[in-house]
Formats: structure tokens, sequence, C-alpha cells
């Protein structure tokens, strides 16, 4: 009876992104463990193997997530729809929340079952660029050994996915007490960070040596805070009515044209072991 109790207790709305991946065996195993606990949304951005035959050999009882993988061509369109993004890396960046894989899955499990997080992974060879690590919300890593701190890409994903059914679980026993209401994706995120740093960069707030670091800072509490879907565009309505009161000095057109048009900033490639 107990089994079929758990067997029963939904899974949580987590997307599993592969940035990059190159070995098609690691995309088989990581298919077997996404189903070893019940996930099947992941995405592959900008795969290096399409060499799903051999994918197949290792995908266990998991061979039909090959048949249909989200593919896309960057990190923000494997997450736009997402209200939580995490990324699986040991820096430390300013800025940056540091959580353990059991802390991210609490976090998700807190968000609701109308919320979709995501929690982004690195390719074999040199992790998430610097980019990516700023385009994501939060930051994570499995505590593991200092002299031999790397592991396997589909060892990651299990551990990730392991905790997020673990969280399941408990909020099972333990549902919430108050209905989440929908939260901002990442797609509005990313448009009040355009705007942010266009509205910095016209009231001659931001610094060329600095603006950088000083969105990510301003940006960072608005992250921890969580906002609603109406509060994020409460914030966005504030913004374009102050840049319209604001001066166009012309050195933020293009985030503003972004903004404008409700597309984030496309993801680049910077040297970073994540």
């Amino acid at each position: 009876m107990k089994s079929q109790v758990v067997a029963q207790v939904p899974v949580l709305p987590v997307r599993f992104v592969l940035m990059r991946p190159r070995n098609p065996e690691n995309l088989g195993a990581a298919a077997r463990a996404l189903r070893n606990f019940g996930f099947a949304d992941w995405a592959i951005v900008d795969p290096r193997t399409f060499d799903f035959g051999a994918a197949r050999r290792v995908a266990v009882h998991a061979e039909d997530l090959l048949d249909r993988p989200r593919l896309t061509r960057s990190l923000d369109e494997a997450v736009a729809d997402c209200a939580f993004v995490v990324g699986t890396s040991s820096r430390h960046v300013r800025g940056k929340r540091r959580m353990s894989p059991e802390a991210w899955a609490e976090e998700v499990a807190r968000l609701g079952p109308n919320a979709r997080a995501a929690i982004v992974f690195g390719d074999e060879r040199s992790g998430l660029t610097n980019r990516e690590i700023d385009r994501c919300h939060a930051l994570s890593s499995v505590p593991t050994l200092p002299e031999q701190p790397s592991i396997n890409l589909a060892q990651a994903i299990l551990l990730y996915a392991y905790e997020a059914r673990r969280a399941a679980l408990r909020l099972a026993e333990r549902p919430l007490v108050d209905s989440p209401g929908m939260w901002a994706t990442d797609e509005t995120l990313q448009r009040l960070q355009s705007l942010l740093r266009e509205a910095m960069l016209r009231a001659g707030f931001l610094k060329p040596d600095s603006e950088r670091s000083a969105v990510r800072d301003v940006m960072a509490p608005i992250l921890r805070t969580r906002l609603s879907r109406r509060e994020g565009r409460l914030i966005e309505a504030v913004l374009r009515t102050l840049l319209r009161a604001l001066p166009d000095t012309g050195a933020g057109t293009e985030a503003d044209g972004r903004a404008a048009n409700g597309a984030a900033e496309p993801g680049g490639r910077e040297s970073s072991r994540g």
C-alpha cells in the first residue's frame, strides 16, 4: 500500500537543462536517471552529439525520452517560461545565492505546482560559461571532496532528480498551507533587468567599469523576493514610465529594444569552468 501511495506523489515541475552535451552515453544515462524519479521535462541546448543510437543503449526503460527531447539553440529559449533558474557550478559569484541540492529542491517544492523551475548543467569539458552563470538566478553544487570535485554529468542529474523526488515526498506529507500564486517567469525577469539597466544608464548611475556588477547587485534582491506575475507587470510598467521621462542618451538603446520586444539577451560564450 505504501509503495502505491509513493507512486502517486506528483512530480515537481522541474526542467533539466543540458548545455552542449558531447557524450551520447551521458544523454542515455541522464534519461535513465530522470525516468528513475519520474521526470520527463528536459531540454538539450546546442548539442554537440546527435548519436541517439548510442544513447539509447544505456537509457534502460527511458528510450522514449530520447525520442522527444526539447532541442533549443540558447539557454534563454530553454528557460523562458521558468520562474526559478539555478545553475550547477562551484563558482562563488557576488550577488548569486548558493544552495545545496537539498535546499534547491525544497525551494522548488515551495513554488507550488503552477511554477516551473529549471536546473542547468554545463558541458562535460568546461561547465557553464560566465554569461550562463550570470543568467541564472542562483547557483548550486554537490558538496564533493575538494581534491576530486568533478562528477559525471549523468551522476549530477541523478542527484538533483533524487533530491527533487525527496522534496515531493515530503510535500505530500506536509502540503503547503497557502496556495502559491503565479510567479513571474524568467522571460519577464530578463525584461526587467534590461529595462533597469537602461534606466540606470540614462540616469547616469552606471559607470562603464562597474555596469555588469551594479545591475546584478540591484537585481539580486528582486530575484530573492520571488515576484508574482502581477508584481512583475507592475514593476515593468513603472520602469517603462520612468524611461519615457528620462532623456535617451543612446547608450542603452539595444537593451531597451530587447525589452520592448520581449526578448532576453542571447547567451554568449566566455571562458570559465563551472
